[in-house]
């Protein structure tokens, strides 16, 4: 990792207030896989947005905006994470996701070809759309106008703006991640 992890104890008076904020958000909603180590310092992406604590806020704030508001489906949500992440090989945002769509009872051969860049064949309507959305997106490129008119159809023209943001978000992670090289933890 190319960024230091920050135990609490040494968090300047700009970060204290980002470090609070960040936990508690990661307690209620990313408690599916390892966030922090065993000296209270975050890990993930959380810990280079710390690093840079106005940057690190602003995309925080993004980050509980598309979290805490969501209103697509979760699993809609999950495959376009995955697929966003897989596009990008950023490992620890693959780990993180694979814990949460597990406790969502997705098939592992699922998990499988969606982190190898392959379609499932048993998606729903609402994860395949979320498939083809993320995956032009994260390939480049102006999303086709059949890909946009059917997740408008599908999610609601709300919903459909939040699954390109939600893209965008996650290719932020990504880059985030595999810039700083972020490790994965040993899963238990």
């Amino acid at each position: 990792m190319r960024l230091p992890l920050i135990p609490p104890a040494d968090l300047t008076d700009a970060q204290k207030p980002l470090y609070e904020d960040m936990k508690a958000g990661i307690a209620s909603n990313f408690n599916d896989f390892k966030t922090v180590d065993a000296h209270g310092a975050l890990i993930g992406p959380w810990n280079p947005w710390l690093h840079e604590p106005v940057i690190g806020k602003a995309v925080w704030d993004l980050t509980k905006a598309m979290s805490m508001q969501a209103t697509l489906p979760d699993s809609a949500r999950q495959v376009a994470i995955l697929v966003t992440g897989a596009h990008f090989d950023a490992a620890y945002e693959i780990y993180a996701h694979i814990a949460v769509a597990e406790r969502e009872k997705m098939p592992a051969k699922r998990l499988s070809e969606l982190c190898a860049n392959i379609k499932p064949v048993d998606l729903s309507d609402e994860e395949s759309v979320a498939y083809d959305v993320a995956f032009a997106l994260v390939n480049g490129g102006v999303l086709p106008e059949p890909c946009y008119r059917l997740a408008v159809d599908t999610f609601g023209q709300h919903g459909a703006n939040e699954l390109i943001y939600l893209v965008g978000l996650y290719a932020l992670v990504s880059m985030t991640l595999n810039g700083f090289n972020v490790p994965v933890p040993e899963r238990d």
